[in-house]
């Protein structure tokens, strides 16, 4: 017997057992020599909670102790670390992770929305107790992100990162793109299918991504999470239409959740975009996500994995394991909380980029000369402007894209169009990703 096996295990309490924690256990049975070996010591569950104790999840619960109190895990004497897998923002995983911290045993998480919301406080009180935070999972699934820009590019200044986050819609789009399709036909069938939930709000309209964009944020550029800086546009709004003249056009359609940091400040924005072909992001297909991180010294990091799943969640959350078991403390957010700025929000108004703008009009005489009169006054300059024959609901879509120049210009021009009974349907906005 090596001596790895000699040392006493880390032992592991888990809160949810649905696919990702049924996932931790299948993953600590199946490779457990490679995890001892790896973590220098084995890893072993001693302790579930969960709400339906009935239910069949593939193992035998009887080996472990079940426990009906999910914040009772956190002041066992024979546990070590608690792993949260119930989700929610606040409720049972909020207090399940302060009393944790509090007992001074190490917190993992696949809690994205808790960490957006409460990860500094939960940060400073990890810190002060001497204990780990850990939370790899709860950004792209199995995608190494987290510890990648964490450690892996430390000592780079970071100018951008990027990506798509949600693989829910990524799902969508590319589905819409390979078909042709609408996007309800195509979420009533991702619902059917697993890959959308029943109330898909939280991933179709990009707050899954913007929890996601604000936690990368905070680990690129060294500030404090801004949940509630980050600007939203989710994907119900974007047709097949689209879709076809952006593939025209030579560029894709892909949610991007993107954050910069410069000398005016932290931008952040999770929205539908025009990707061009060639770049790294208009090939992740299906449910897959990726992360672009730019760095001075370094240059592009491209990660790219499933960012969901039994599988790969469960990787993330036993990768965070092993660390804890070889002792591994450091910072949640790569530096102590108090060396973290408080972030002052860029103006996006004076962002410049290129749009894509899709407008329905009426077809009658004049709608034409009354959109381009908008755009001249608010000083939008027109790169070109195409036709596209008749739109889903009636009317007539007009596409158009800009040369670069500010988002403000945009705002306003689509400003002077509101209420226009030349328009039979809502304008679409994508900017053009341009890095």
């Amino acid at each position: 017997m090596t001596e790895s096996l000699k040392t006493e295990p880390l032992k592991i309490a888990l809160a949810g057992l649905g696919t990702v924690g049924g996932g931790v256990v299948k993953l600590l049975d199946a490779n457990r020599e490679l995890i001892t070996r790896r973590a220098g010591r084995p890893i072993e569950v001693v302790a579930i909670n969960a709400r339906d104790r009935s239910r069949d999840r593939g193992f035998d619960l009887n080996r472990f102790d079940w426990v009906d109190d999910t914040t009772a895990l956190a002041t066992r004497s024979d546990v070590d670390v608690v792993v949260e897998l119930i989700g929610g923002s606040d409720g049972p995983a909020l207090t399940l992770a302060k009393a944790t911290i509090a007992s001074g045993k190490a917190f993992v998480t696949a809690n994205k929305a808790m960490i957006a919301h409460h990860g500094l406080a939960l940060a400073q009180a990890a810190q002060d107790a001497g204990t780990a935070l850990k939370y790899e999972a709860a950004v792209a699934g199995g995608i190494p992100v987290i510890k990648g820009l964490r450690e892996g590019a430390a000592a780079n200044v970071l100018s951008q990162v990027y990506g798509i986050l949600n693989g829910t819609c990524n799902y969508i789009l590319t589905r819409m793109e390979a078909e042709g399709s609408d996007f309800g036909d195509v979420l009533a069938d991702a619902q059917a299918l697993g890959f959308a939930e029943a109330d898909p709000s939280f991933d179709v309209d990009g707050v899954d991504a913007a929890h996601k964009l604000s936690i990368l944020a905070s680990l690129a550029f060294g500030t404090r999470i801004d949940f509630d800086g980050v600007r939203l546009g989710g994907i119900r709004n974007v047709l097949g239409g689209d879709i076809a003249q952006a593939r025209a056009l030579g560029f894709c359609v892909r949610l991007v959740g993107l954050a910069e940091a410069d000398a005016s400040g932290l931008f952040q924005r999770v929205h539908p975009c025009l990707v061009p072909l060639g770049h790294p992001l208009a090939h992740v297909q299906g449910a897959m996500n990726a992360v672009v991180a730019e760095g001075n010294f370094v240059g592009r990091l491209f990660f790219e994995g499933r960012g969901a799943g039994e599988g790969p969640t469960a990787s993330a959350v036993v990768a965070d394991l092993i660390d804890v078991a070889r002792g591994e403390v450091g910072p949640a957010f790569a530096m102590p909380v108090a060396s973290l700025a408080a972030p002052e929000t860029a103006d996006a108004g004076a962002r410049r980029e290129r749009s894509y703008l899709r407008f329905t009009v009426a077809d009658r005489p004049g709608v034409l000369a009354e959109i381009t009169a908008a755009m001249r006054d608010a000083g939008v300059s027109i790169e070109s402007m195409i036709q596209r024959g008749e739109a889903p609901d009636g009317g007539v879509l007009l596409v158009m894209t800009t040369h670069e120049g500010p988002a403000r210009a945009v705002v306003a021009a689509l400003e002077r169009l509101e209420g226009s009974p030349s328009m039979t349907g809502k304008p679409m906005w994508m900017p053009i990703l341009d890095v």
